[in-house]
């Protein structure tokens, strides 16, 4: 890092904006493969934090690859740099004590942990949309698992490349057998129940 770039303390704490919230920053990440209801989630979600006068933001993978990230690919080094940024992003969100919920396959453990680590594990809470990958490429809303299988996408996850589902997520949830508004509610549900959002 250049050393004479130095880092600035806030000038409102993180403490101070989580009380005038009403409620504490985290970053919910919501991992799975293509189709598996991560951004439907994520919408439901926002919603449901919005009814409560809560302070929330989401990001989607596809919103921040036309812009944040429009310059990266999808070869393992560009997809950790992806990861890298969102989690960077989403840490800026956290500081300033807002429910972040991140919307990405993110494919690869290695890069999830970092981002955990990054915010902080007890403000990175992980949840895993698993979904069949039979069922994903049956829904294919974008017709993208169509194309990869047509060898007219490369490194698709799913098809030609690898995803690590995560061992131990903080909330597991069957997206080819539970609602989207289900979804949205268990992890409402957690933040409750948790601490995150006090009423």
């Amino acid at each position: 890092m250049n050393k004479d770039i130095f880092e600035v303390s806030d000038y409102i704490t993180r403490e101070k904006r989580e009380k005038l919230h009403k409620h504490l920053g985290c970053l919910v990440w919501i991992t799975g493969f293509s189709a598996s209801g991560k951004s439907s989630i994520a919408k439901n979600l926002e919603k449901k934090l919005y009814a409560k006068s809560c302070i929330s933001y989401a990001l989607d993978g596809d919103n921040v690859r036309r812009a944040l990230c429009k310059d990266l690919g999808f070869s393992k080094k560009d997809r950790a740099e992806n990861i890298r940024r969102i989690g960077e992003a989403g840490k800026l969100f956290v500081n300033a004590g807002i429910i972040v919920i991140a919307a990405f396959i993110s494919p690869y453990k290695e890069d999830r942990k970092k981002v955990s680590v990054l915010v902080g594990k007890d403000r990175f809470i992980e949840v895993f949309a698993d979904c069949p990958l039979e069922v994903c490429i049956k829904r294919d809303p974008k017709g993208i698992y169509k194309r990869a299988i047509a060898g007219k996408v490369k490194d698709f996850t799913g098809i030609d490349a690898v995803y690590e589902k995560p061992h131990n997520p903080t909330i597991h949830i069957k997206t080819d057998s539970v609602s989207i508004d289900k979804a949205g509610s268990v992890i409402f549900k957690y933040l409750t129940d948790n601490g995150y959002i006090n009423f």
